[in-house]
């Protein structure tokens, strides 16, 4: 049984491979940009009508016959495939024009469009890559991605196939995954706590002192940037991308354990979008719980384990011990729940993760996939709560 990765290595590109994949970027560019005009002048546009403009446009512009016919088809489908996405998600508007100073460069190639040779990568035009290989490839690739970020490092991201190996037999039954902010992610034992790490905090003096470096350097509009704003900027992304990169490994480590311990993950299906507007925007990043949750759902389906999301409406109202709902909502000052019917007592977070675990274990089905759990607890009983709930309508803000 195999399972389809990527594989991301760092690449080491010569001004002149560099040159030219910066030029690529500009037709691609200039496509997806087209491609937005069509779907602006409401013209419906489709992957068989961009193919037909692609043709025509290659055939009358020597400047995009002069780049390869792979990468700009690919960009294309990548269009097409955000704008079906803008459909299906909600909240997710319409694909839009990438601008040339703020867009990254981002160009992808199927297996006719690139191949491996000596340890470099050999793109079209004559283009060759050396690769930094820092692990073995598990198969042939079937596409790649080569990309740059803001701190103007290349990549390429390899789609391969791997064997699937099994995941740990697990010793513990199930646990329940409440998200907050004083502390990432509170769990029904506190063991497998996430606790807030401030990465973005601990580096938030240094960020600031190279963001008034840049604002001294900054030139009027319409004059070149000097090379010490570049400098500076570099800095103040390169300081970000150590606190981000901090984020992502320490949410892998969390969620392999979890996942390696246990059978049954609930997780709170939290959506943290609100926080940027609140007064916790600032901590709710520096947690980064949308990472989080992401990680570990991946992690529990990669490993088999049933990952079971459930609503977070009233979970934090909800007694854990005798399913009975309080009356009135508590405040964020509250950190004790206190339950008037049976007289239970434990910490607001602590009672919120074992609600969500016993809304899973009292709804759980044979699948091992993922899915919605929409069941709450009124006297003991799950009752289903309507779909305008599902969202922030009786639960407190995180933690």
């Amino acid at each position: 049984m195999w399972e389809t990765v990527r594989y991301s290595y760092r690449l080491r590109p010569g001004r002149t491979a560099e040159a030219a994949l910066l030029d690529e970027w500009g037709r691609c560019r200039w496509l997806w940009n087209e491609a937005v005009h069509q779907q602006k002048a409401r013209r419906k546009p489709t992957l068989c009508k961009l193919s037909r403009l692609l043709t025509t446009a290659r055939g009358r512009n020597a400047w995009l016959r002069e780049g390869s016919q792979v990468a700009q088809q690919q960009t294309l489908r990548s269009y097409m495939s955000a704008l079906d996405s803008s459909f299906k998600v909600k909240g997710r508007g319409l694909p839009k024009a990438k601008k040339r100073k703020k867009a990254l460069p981002s160009l992808e190639y199927t297996t006719r469009g690139f191949r491996i040779k000596d340890g470099r990568l050999c793109l079209p035009g004559k283009v060759t890559i050396p690769v930094v290989w820092s692990r073995e490839l598990p198969s042939e690739p079937s596409s790649v991605r080569v990309h740059q970020d803001n701190l103007g490092h290349w990549y390429a991201s390899f789609v391969v196939r791997r064997d699937v190996t099994p995941a740990p037999e697990a010793g513990l039954p199930g646990i329940g995954v409440d998200w907050g902010v004083t502390t990432t992610a509170t769990t029904t034992d506190p063991a497998f706590d996430l606790p807030y790490l401030g990465h973005r905090k601990r580096c938030a003096a240094e960020r600031a002192k190279a963001q008034r470096k840049m604002a001294r350097r900054h030139r009027p509009k319409g004059r070149a940037p000097s090379k010490g704003y570049l400098a500076a900027k570099r800095q103040a992304a390169r300081i970000a991308k150590k606190a981000s990169r901090q984020n992502t490994h320490d949410a892998r480590v969390w969620a392999k354990r979890v996942t390696d311990h246990h059978t049954l993950i609930a997780v709170e299906d939290f959506k943290p979008k609100f926080l940027a507007k609140s007064r916790m925007a600032r901590k709710a990043a520096d947690a980064a719980i949308g990472a989080c949750k992401r990680e570990l759902v991946d992690r529990g389906t990669r490993a088999g384990r049933m990952v079971v999301l459930v609503p977070p409406a009233y979970t934090t109202m909800t007694c854990s011990q005798c399913g009975t709902r309080t009356k009135n909502r508590l405040g964020l000052g509250v950190r004790v729940f206190d339950c008037a019917a049976c007289g239970y007592i434990a910490g607001r977070d602590v009672n919120a993760a074992r609600t969500i675990l016993a809304t899973a274990e009292r709804n759980r089905a044979s699948a091992d996939d993922i899915r919605h759990s929409i069941a709450s607890f009124r006297d003991g009983e799950p009752d289903a709560v309507r779909a305008g709930n599902l969202g922030l309508a009786g639960r407190n803000p995180p933690d």
